[in-house]
C-alpha cells in the first residue's frame, strides 16, 4: 500500500524531549519528540486494521488442525498462552481462507477518517527501547489484515493474511539521528537529516498493497534487498494518498533488551500479545504451486518481537548502510 507517514516520536520519561512540536495528540505519560502520520496510497484497498480484529476472525491451528486448550475468548491479554500449545508453529488461521471470494470485509481494514483516525480500532504499536549511553530507539509498528503481493510478468506473488511493517527512529542524546524503513525481508536506513519532513516530522511512503515503507514516493524495485531502484521486475508503488495518524489509536510500550520484557507505558494497554511466538495469519496452503521458490499465497508473518527490537545498529542486520541522501523515484499511482 502507499502510505505517506509523518513519524511521531515518543520516548521514555527519563529522556528529555527536544522537539516541542505543536500537536493535537497528547499521550499521558509519554513525552513527545515528533508526531507521525502515514499517507496511504491513493488506490490502497487494504487499510490499517484493528489488531484484536485479527483474533476475532481467526482460529489457532497447527498444521491446519485446530488445537485444544485454547482460551476463549482469545484476546490480546491472553494470546501468549498459545505458546505452550504449539510454540512457533501456531498460525492464526482465517475462517474464510485466503482465496475467499468475495473477500471478507475485515481483510480491508479500517479507512482512516478525515482526521487520520481509525475510529475505535487500534492498528499500531509504538515501542520504546532505551539502549543506554544516551541512545533511545522508537519503533512504530503498523498492522494490516491482508497483504497484496507484487506482480512479476503478470503473475502475482506473496499474498498473505496478516502484515506487520515498521519504522524505527534512533535518538542520540535526545536528538533524532537515523531512521529505518522496513521493506519486505529487508529495508533501508537514512540519516534523519536526509529524509523528507514536514517541519521536524519525517515522511514514510507505503507500497500499494504490500505496505513496505519507503523514504520517497514513486516506483521502487526491490528485487535486490536493500537496493531501491526506480525500474525493475519486482515493483512497489507509492504516492501521497489518504493520511493515517497511527499515534492517536496506538498501544504504547517499553522494551528491555536485556530481559526481552515489554511493559505498557500507561499500565492499561494489553501486553501478552507481544510475547506470542506464532504467526499472524494462515500457513502457506498445502500444495501451493511455486515458481523459482515463490508462491502466490504464502504464510503470515511473526509479530513485533521478531523484528530486531534488540538491534545494535539502526538496521536489524549487517551490512548496515545509513544513506545521507534519498533518490526521488518519480510519481506513480499504480
Amino acid at each position: 500500500m502507499h502510505h505517506f507517514m509523518l513519524l511521531a516520536l515518543v520516548a521514555l520519561a527519563s529522556i528529555n524531549p527536544v522537539y516541542g512540536v505543536t500537536s493535537n495528540t497528547s499521550i499521558p505519560g509519554v513525552p513527545q519528540y515528533v508526531l507521525d502520520y502515514v499517507w496511504l496510497h491513493s488506490q490502497e484497498i487494504y487499510m490499517p486494521s484493528d489488531i484484536q480484529q485479527q483474533l476475532d476472525n481467526t482460529i489457532p491451528k497447527v498444521n491446519w488442525t485446530s488445537i485444544e486448550g485454547v482460551k476463549s475468548p482469545l484476546d490480546l491479554s491472553n494470546l501468549d498462552t498459545l505458546n505452550s500449545l504449539g510454540n512457533t508453529s501456531v498460525y492464526l488461521t482465517s475462517h474464510d481462507g485466503i482465496e475467499a471470494s468475495p473477500q471478507p470485509a475485515w481483510f480491508r481494514g479500517i479507512t482512516p477518517d478525515k482526521d487520520g483516525r481509525l475510529g475505535n480500532g487500534t492498528g499500531s504499536a509504538i515501542i520504546i527501547a532505551e539502549r543506554g549511553n544516551g541512545t533511545v530507539d522508537a519503533f512504530y509498528f503498523y498492522f494490516y489484515a491482508f497483504n497484496k503481493g507484487d506482480k512479476v510478468l503478470k503473475m502475482e506473488f506473496g499474498d498473505h493474511i496478516g502484515d506487520w511493517e515498521h519504522n524505527m527512529i534512533r535518538f542520540k542524546n535526545g536528538k533524532p539521528d537515523a531512521i529505518w524503513y522496513s521493506q519486505h525481508s529487508s529495508g533501508q536506513a537514512f540519516t534523519y537529516h536526509a529524509v523528507e519532513k514536514k517541519g521536524k516530522r519525517p515522511y514514510a511512503f507505503s507500497g500499494n498493497g504490500t505496505h513496505a515503507n519507503y523514504a520517497t514516493s514513486g516506483q521502487h524495485d526491490h528485487a535486490i534487498p536493500g537496493i531501491n531502484l526506480p525500474v525493475g521486475f519486482v515493483m512497489d508503488y507509492t504516492d501521497r494518498g489518504r493520511v493515517w495518524d497511527p499515534v492517536v489509536n496506538a498501544y504504547f510500550y517499553t522494551y528491555d533488551a536485556k530481559t526481552a520484557a515489554f511493559g505498557a507505558i500507561n499500565s492499561k494497554d494489553p501486553v501478552a500479545w507481544l510475547n506470542f511466538n506464532g504467526k499472524w495469519g494462515d500457513d502457506q496452503p498445502p500444495g501451493e504451486p511455486e515458481i523459482f521458490g515463490e508462491a502466490k499465497n504464502v504464510a503470515g508473518p511473526n509479530g513485533p518481537k521478531f523484528k530486531g527490537l534488540g538491534r545494535k545498529l539502526i538496521c536489524p542486520s549487517k551490512p548496515c548502510i545509513v544513506l545521507p541522501f534519498r533518490i526521488w523515484s518519480g510519481n506513480s499511482t499504480s
